[in-house]
């Protein structure tokens, strides 16, 4: 494992010490620049129930540690049908980043929260599908139940924060398409990529690390371009 906190068990001792180093951070939000604004919510829950995703290890003991939250996006979907994702979608007019993210949290998976939830945001990260997407990170709570919305969601995962901790995390591959490498992050026997990867290790490097780590510059694989 990499240096990592004193403890990930999901309690007030990590909230506070999420919500301190987000508080540290200098957020960086980026021109939209006709591109759509879309909120994630980067969404912390304890382990009470399994992974469900292969050959990441769980037991009863791991109850109490601390999670977040990932989806499979519904096959149906007219973009990134299938992909790995955070909660999340379009802000729409008059909302805020924060307003958004907790909408889309409630519509998406049943976790109805609010503001006073949000420890903090991320930095902006434009896709080249378009999208400039704004990550906001928010204390679930403990023993919430989580239900997939049919239209939006077909899965949902609860990802123990350890698996960003790997030490064969994160990984960087480089494409011929661009001068920059495509960032992803192993998740048990499966990876995401960026933009989910960029969220994922910068939340790692800042929100659990504490270090002034960005991520803009990380790639998407080509097939997500379009």
């Amino acid at each position: 494992m990499l240096a990592s906190p004193d403890s990930l068990a999901f309690d007030a001792s990590l909230c506070e010490r999420i919500a301190t180093n987000l508080a540290a951070h200098e957020l960086r939000e980026l021109p939209r620049e006709g591109r759509k604004h879309a909120a994630v919510a980067f969404t912390l829950v304890d382990l009470s129930t399994p992974p469900d995703l292969d050959n990441i290890p769980w037991s009863e003991a791991d109850r109490d540690q601390a999670g977040f939250i990932l989806t499979i996006r519904a096959s149906k979907l007219s973009s990134h049908a299938g992909q790995r994702a955070y909660p999340g979608g379009r802000i729409d007019p008059g909302e805020t980043v924060i307003e958004a993210a907790l909408r889309e949290l409630q519509e998406e998976v049943g976790l109805e929260r609010g503001p006073e939830h949000v420890l903090g945001r991320l930095d902006d990260y434009a896709t080249r599908s378009g999208y400039l997407i704004s990550p906001v990170v928010v204390w679930g709570g403990s023993g919430v139940n989580l239900v997939p919305n049919p239209g939006e969601v077909a899965r949902i995962h609860r990802i123990p924060l350890s698996q960003l901790l790997r030490d064969d995390s994160p990984v960087l591959e480089s494409i011929p398409e661009s001068e920059h490498p495509v960032l992803k992050m192993p998740l048990g026997d499966h990876y995401v990529a960026a933009p989910s990867a960029a969220v994922s290790y910068q939340f790692r490097e800042v929100a659990l690390l504490g270090r002034d780590t960005r991520v803009a510059h990380f790639e998407q694989p080509y097939f997500a371009w379009k």
